[in-house]
């Protein structure tokens, strides 16, 4: 194919077992206009530049677009309201400075010191729980039995959210990350259940708010919907309510796909396994490279604000923008052998994370749950191999991991 066609065989779930060579033919034109009128940049530096170049906007988010009902008042006030409501204030994820500034930091004075030290304690716990009820079993779904319960457990008790709950909230979570692939690739179909999906796991959350607003507790859904900023006052409701869904979901989709990523990776380098097993110590530049090397989110959507020149093309003003940061991760011209698994790597300077103002706020959290729980899954699991590779995986291009991660084991120490 073409430049101008090589991102519709990355949106394609055909390459979700390995879009990488995808990557390197899309390399050779560092920022390529495809033929939908989107621009995609996948070499390092221009990446980085562009994370940091504020003539990108991160307002990407389209209007939700709600079925047709043949209910009137739904269809013309209510539906509407809704999604004007929803457009207004939506995450700081899709938002510029200098809003998404003052929303920053009434997130991050939740994260306090107190609180992740405590959180990193529970995760050892929970990571030894799940390990434990394993034992008896010859075979495992990392996916269903490990990676998925560890990060929900860890943001649910987080944020204060019933985990009992989860079942409501992990459909509704499921349909919100498609949302994150281009919305030229979505179907009318996907766009009206996202819509649906935000209504209600906004709703679920919004009861939840109000209950912990009379009744605060030490947990971060009670620190935001009390606390007051010095500059910018407190979180507007329906602020609350959209950051409430992005740490919900974003605080263990990501997670969930790194931890899988990493144990599929190991697995896959028996060699690197032995080491963490024999030396935990190696486990933060284990889990940075597994981040660079098979990261849990592949790309990012932006929009340009003007004409911006880069790498010698003229991305136009009002253009669609994905950077490619799974691609740049694997730049020959940034990193030596990237194509290489190597834990001892230096300079590891990856975009698993973002850069700039848009830095993921979680990073530590997941670099904590993934350290522990690939420490402990080298550490107690007897003679792990893979049923299956590749295993199957997830359809959404900008999140990616595995649906499934079936594993053989002799037992559990």
């Amino acid at each position: 194919m073409t430049s101008g066609n090589l991102f519709a065989d990355v949106i394609d779930p055909a390459a979700r077992p390995d879009p990488y060579p995808i990557y390197a033919r899309l390399r050779e034109t560092p920022v390529a206009r495809q033929d939908n009128g989107i621009y995609v940049v996948s070499t390092y530096d221009e990446i980085r530049a562009l994370l940091l170049d504020s003539r990108l906007s991160s307002k990407v988010v389209p209007k939700p677009q709600h079925a047709k009902t043949g209910n009137l008042f739904k269809d013309w006030i209510l539906n509407p309201l809704r999604a004007h409501i929803v457009h207004n204030h939506r995450s700081l994820v899709f938002r510029d400075p200098p809003e998404h500034d003052a929303m920053r930091r009434h997130i991050l004075v939740q994260f306090t010191p107190a609180r992740m030290q405590k959180i990193k304690i529970r995760i050892h716990e929970i990571v030894d729980e799940l390990i434990t009820k394993m034992q008896g079993r010859t075979r495992i779904d990392l996916v269903a039995d490990f990676a998925y319960p560890l990060p929900v457990t860890v943001i649910c008790e987080l944020l204060g959210v019933p985990h009992e709950d989860e079942k409501k909230f992990h459909g509704w979570s499921t349909s919100l990350v498609a949302g994150l692939d281009p919305d030229l690739h979505l179907s009318q179909e996907a766009k009206q259940r996202i819509a649906v999906d935000n209504d209600a796991i906004s709703s679920y959350l919004a009861a939840l708010i109000r209950a912990k607003r009379r009744n605060p507790a030490n947990d971060i859904l009670s620190g935001l919907a009390t606390h007051k900023d010095e500059k910018a006052g407190k979180l507007h409701r329906f602020d609350i309510i959209s950051t409430a869904v992005t740490l919900l979901v974003a605080g263990h989709e990501t997670t969930v796909n790194l931890i899988a990523n990493g144990m599929l990776t190991l697995l896959r380098n028996p060699d690197v396994l032995a080491k963490l097993r024999a030396d935990p110590a190696l486990a933060p530049r284990l889990v940075d490279e597994i981040l660079r090397f098979e990261p849990p989110a592949q790309f990012v959507k932006r929009k340009a604000l003007e004409d911006i020149e880069i790498a010698g093309e003229r991305i136009p003003r009002d253009a669609p923008v994905v950077l490619l940061l799974a691609a740049g991760n694997r730049d020959p011209k940034r990193f030596e052998n990237p194509e290489r698994f190597d834990p001892d790597r230096k300079n590891n300077q990856h975009f698993s994370f973002g850069a700039g103002l848009h830095f993921c706020i979680g990073a530590a959290l997941a670099k904590s749950e993934a350290e522990a729980a690939l420490t402990a899954l080298a550490k107690r699991l007897i003679a792990p191999t893979l049923a299956a590779d590749p295993p199957p995986y997830r359809a959404g291009a900008a999140l990616r991991g595995p649906q499934h991660l079936y594993v053989d084991i002799k037992g559990v120490v």
